[in-house]
């Protein structure tokens, strides 16, 4: 018995040493600054020349020495970022997995690999469903993030899933932040609607220093996605007054895109 106990313990004490001797990194290497999902829009509201531009100016974001730098500057100097597409409620797709970022190698690699993946399109255009799929990408991904934060963009408001104000306060109460890019290319149109950066203001962002970055003419757009990258990545916000969706009713109807939708099937 005194044998057996002796054996037991001197195993006990050989699995805490090989813990000890793990390098530091391998011990930490969940711990992250941020986690960023970049939920992009790839509904047919979205022409091809847009989807481009949309690409191109996150790859460039990540390419930035100042986006470099503002991950070096954070506490771990290490952030995780995961690329998805949606449009319906059944189309989410990752792009890109969760992929660590912490030196000029892999932040290259990652651009290279947004820049690379074939464009495509679908139907409908479902936020809520884009919300609840980054939710659970953050929630099943194993990282153990100071912030979490959803980066949705898109040129439409939400027409298909569930309502997105419910989408948005189930993701709030998990503390994760929702950022906004309303594109706002051109004028509005069958099933647009005049004024989508209210509507993301008011329906679609949330949560602790949320914010939008509207995108209104095309050469706008890859210095925005840029802006917007680097305010997430060094947890900045623009010049503009803090938004809480939960304590403050929507100003704006958050079934715009829903109410077409309805109107074009009852006429």
């Amino acid at each position: 018995m005194v044998r057996s106990g002796f054996i037991r313990l001197a195993a006990g004490l050989a699995c805490l040493c090989a813990l000890l001797a793990l390098p530091a990194r391998a011990q930490t290497e969940t711990e992250v600054d941020l986690a960023l999902v970049l939920a992009v829009d790839i509904s047919f509201s979205m022409d091809t020349d847009e989807q481009a531009l949309q690409r191109e100016g996150f790859a460039q974001a990540f390419r930035s020495k100042l986006v470099h730098d503002a991950i070096r500057g954070g506490m771990l100097g290490r952030i995780a970022v995961t690329y998805m597409e949606w449009a319906g409620s059944p189309d989410q797709k990752v792009i890109v997995p969760w992929t660590v970022l912490d030196n000029s190698e892999s932040l290259m690699a990652f651009a290279d690999r947004i820049s690379s993946t074939p464009l495509r399109r679908a139907q409908r255009t479902s936020i809520s469903s884009a919300i609840d799929f980054s939710v659970k990408l953050l929630e099943e991904s194993g990282l153990n993030a100071t912030r979490r934060v959803i980066d949705v963009s898109g040129d439409g408001p939400n027409n298909q899933g569930r309502l997105v104000i419910e989408a948005r306060d189930a993701a709030l109460a998990k503390g994760i932040t929702i950022n906004g890019l309303p594109i706002m290319l051109r004028q509005p149109g069958y099933l647009d609607i005049p004024d989508l950066d209210i509507y993301y203001r008011d329906c679609v962002i949330g949560g602790q220093g949320s914010f939008t970055v509207p995108v209104r003419e095309r050469d706008q757009f890859i210095e925005a996605i840029k802006t917007k990258i680097l305010l997430e990545v060094a947890n900045l916000m623009p010049a503009q007054p803090l938004i809480e969706r939960i304590q403050s009713p929507p100003r704006t109807n958050c079934m715009a895109g829903e109410m077409q939708w309805r109107d074009r099937w009852s006429n």
